[in-house]
């Protein structure tokens, strides 16, 4: 099959890029390589791809509709995952036009140029931030989801809406995926994960917001990608997912899980919690289950433990290495 990635250069997007060509599928990717986070992640992952035949690159901006007539008039797209975004809950807050602009906006232009092409075949990457302050758990798809409280999570909202309308009028397949703070080898360096085993190993402070009583659903990005590759091969109408690992951990565990799996204490900053964040995180996902067949593999203890694991291979950093630092403040959390 001939897919079109958006956002492939991302860390979901070049993970799942890479299994599709490695089961024989031909992938186009589009990026922009912002500047969100170094674009040199985002190149490494680019050349990674590149060394798979049937893997083509465009960076471009999903928003242009040159950029975007230029992929379906070169090439014969048969089925889009969307997966680009302008990422991020707080940030969202300060820039909201911007997170409109792309998120919104470019997903409208990514639907309008497959009706104009006959391509009626879409996943679309959404994000557990939708639920809000939701008081029900876990989250279910049948809960409501009016009252986000950022502009991220309203963009998204607005992206199923928009899914939903093309799915009405010109009968596409599409099916919107409510991903699950993913984490993994390789993650978005300013994640809670990644920045704090960075924090924990250079002996640095991590901040913490809140109380550390918030909880999240972590899913291993190996189990969305699972997901996303499910999805795919049920794509049929309109529908909404989940697709979590089911189980929670407050913050104030999961630093403790890092600090064990580290080898080296944390030293933590207590901050206020953050506008547009949420106290929990939970799905349920019993209809993916059901529907999909997904099934999440990895706990969060041995995510940590890729993770860390990578980490530490990736920056040349083992038991001799790690920073110590020379304080009296102790770890309070």
């Amino acid at each position: 099959m001939r897919i079109l990635v958006t956002g492939g250069a991302g860390f979901i997007g070049s993970r799942l890029a890479k299994y599709l060509l490695e089961n024989g599928d031909e992938v186009i990717v589009i990026d922009n390589l912002n500047d969100y986070y170094d674009p040199a992640i985002k190149q490494a992952n680019i050349n990674m791809l590149s060394d798979f035949d049937a893997f083509t690159f465009f960076k471009g901006d999903i928003r242009s509709e040159k950029d975007m007539d230029t992929i379906f008039s070169e090439t014969k797209i048969e089925q889009v995952i969307h997966l680009a975004a302008q990422a991020g809950v707080r940030p969202s807050i300060a820039d909201p036009k911007l997170y409109y602009d792309v998120n919104i906006n470019g997903t409208l232009n990514i639907l309008e140029t497959m009706r104009r092409y006959g391509c009626k075949k879409m996943i679309f990457g959404s994000s557990s931030s939708v639920y809000g302050n939701n008081k029900t758990v876990p989250f279910s798809e049948e809960h409501p989801v009016d009252n986000p409280i950022s502009p991220y999570a309203a963009t998204k909202k607005s992206g199923e809406l928009l899914c939903y309308n093309y799915h009405h009028l010109y009968n596409f397949d599409i099916f919107c995926l409510r991903f699950f703070s993913v984490y993994g080898p390789g993650q978005r360096p300013e994640m809670a994960i990644a920045k704090f085993t960075k924090a924990i190993l250079n002996g640095e402070d991590i901040p913490m917001y809140g109380d550390g009583s918030s909880e999240r659903d972590y899913t291993y990005v190996d189990d969305i990608v699972n997901g996303i590759i499910l999805s795919m091969k049920q794509l049929r109408g309109y529908d909404i997912f989940n697709l979590g690992e089911s189980t929670t951990i407050n913050l104030r565990s999961l630093i403790e899980l890092l600090e064990k799996t580290c080898g080296q204490d944390a030293y933590i900053n207590k901050l206020p919690m953050q506008a547009g964040d949420v106290s929990i995180t939970y799905a349920d996902i019993s209809k993916a289950k059901r529907l999909l067949g997904y099934q999440p593999r990895t706990t969060i203890e041995q995510g940590i433990a890729n993770y860390v694991k990578w980490y530490k291979e990736k920056t040349n950093q083992n038991s001799n290495s790690i920073t110590k630092r020379n304080t009296s403040i102790k770890k309070d959390i």
